[in-house]
């Protein structure tokens, strides 16, 4: 049974390059901004693995990975951040709030794949 990823990303383009890059490995869910995608996990969802950027729309990337990494139901599910900043600031807050990877816009498909298939597995 495929496994299910969360991506939440407020560009279209980034959205439609990770669900067909990841779609034939694992069920693919995305929306635009954090309060959709909080809606959608707190109605029950529990996907596998999250991707999200670190500046989305209504619930910025900070504030969603702090809503699932200090829940009880949300908080053991791996977070990959996705930024168009290559900020050691930025990064070190994003980890310290829990996040499993930061990856910096435009990144490789190919490892960002291997990295969620990596976190998952653990």
């Amino acid at each position: 049974m495929k496994k299910t990823v969360l991506i939440v990303d407020d560009t279209q383009v980034i959205r439609s390059l990770l669900i067909l890059f990841l779609s034939q490995d694992f069920n693919v869910v995305s929306f635009e901004n954090g309060r959709t995608a909080f809606y959608w996990l707190q109605a029950g969802n529990l996907p596998d693995g999250i991707i999200t950027d670190s500046q989305i729309p209504e619930i910025d990337g900070y504030k969603f990975l702090k809503l699932i990494k200090t829940s009880g139901v949300f908080q053991n599910i791996p977070v990959i951040m996705l930024s168009n900043t290559h900020n050691s600031d930025e990064r070190n807050k994003l980890l310290d709030l829990g996040a499993d990877e930061y990856i910096v816009k435009p990144f490789n498909p190919a490892e960002l794949k291997i990295k969620l298939n990596k976190l998952i597995k653990n």
